[in-house]
């Protein structure tokens, strides 16, 4: 098969298009001719070694997580599953190795559920990463609650843009910090749109004098501190970013796969209670390109990469 591959830790230019070993299909696992693969921030972070101590490499590795496709055969201990179906999962192992970036993929069946009727392909496969990391944060972190105001920043990109959303249906009132070009998306989305930069606090407190019930960082640094000032005396914190939010009472979350929360999201996305904006696709042979533009950190929605069959 084709796929993206990369030999050593660098820059997008060690991504290359070559031949690939077919993959094998374990008992448990599901073969999924992949139609599109979106592009994810921790993609580039892998690729250039900074996850090295929790992900351990088998090179050459092909990059990729998220994936939407056509199931080829599952595998004999997977009766969920029959060739035909249209799949969508957060395909994310242990070790990197075997991704998305590629025209087959081994899913194990952990990573997967039915993709949302009347979304493309290229919707469908920004969904699982980013829709699994805002709605685990938002229940299981966060646990906002119908009437509780949340603050979420980076609130026009990929996680943001799905956690405004998921926000908004359970009750709450959202504050989204983004730049100005993206307040129209944000309100679109069901939040209140707040920009960056210096004064960002006192935007935030006149919007919510006492305090926000919740927060939801993204981007860490500066932004996780002004968080932590930013809450209410119950507020919670949560980071997909920076660990250091431990050191002001809040959590750290790295998203898990979870076949019952996908297909969950899923339902919503079919439902069009959660919509995915696809703001650039890339053929398979310009991954590259595509990780270029991710690594900028100005995309509204998500970029995806789309392999012809």
């Amino acid at each position: 098969m084709k796929a993206i591959r990369y030999a050593r830790y660098g820059g997008p230019e060690v991504l290359e298009l070559g031949e690939a070993d077919d993959p094998r299909v374990g008992p448990d696992s599901v073969l999924v001719e992949v139609r599109a693969a979106a592009v994810n921030p921790v993609d580039w972070k892998c690729r250039g070694g900074h996850l090295d101590q929790i992900l351990q490499p088998v090179f050459p590795v092909i990059p990729g997580w998220d994936v939407s496709g056509v199931v080829v055969r599952p595998g004999p201990a997977v009766p969920e599953f029959a060739a035909g179906d249209e799949v969508i999962g957060y395909v994310r192992e242990d070790v990197l190795s075997r991704g998305t970036f590629a025209e087959y993929v081994a899913a194990p069946v952990r990573t997967l559920a039915r993709k949302p009727r009347g979304l493309s392909f290229e919707e469908a496969a920004g969904l699982p990463l980013a829709g699994l990391t805002a709605y685990q944060v938002l229940h299981r972190v966060l646990e906002v609650k119908r009437g509780e105001t949340v603050l979420v920043h980076a609130a026009a990109g990929g996680v943001g843009s799905i956690a405004v959303q998921l926000a908004a249906h359970l009750g709450a009132r959202v504050i989204g910090t983004a730049s100005e070009g993206n307040h129209d998306f944000v309100r679109g989305l069901g939040g209140e749109p707040v920009s960056y930069g210096e004064g960002l606090a006192e935007r935030v407190r006149g919007l919510a004098p006492e305090g926000v019930d919740a927060a939801f960082d993204s981007v860490g640094g500066d932004a996780l501190k002004v968080s932590a000032n930013l809450l209410a005396p119950e507020g919670r914190l949560a980071s997909i970013t920076d660990p250091e939010v431990v050191a002001y009472g809040g959590h750290y979350w790295f998203v898990r796969p979870d076949p019952q929360d996908l297909q969950h999201l899923s339902d919503l996305a079919a439902q069009g209670t959660v919509k995915i904006h696809v703001s650039k696709t890339f053929p398979l042979e310009q991954a590259a390109e595509a990780h270029r533009l991710s690594q900028e950190g100005r995309t509204r929605g998500k970029i995806v990469v789309t392999v012809p069959h």
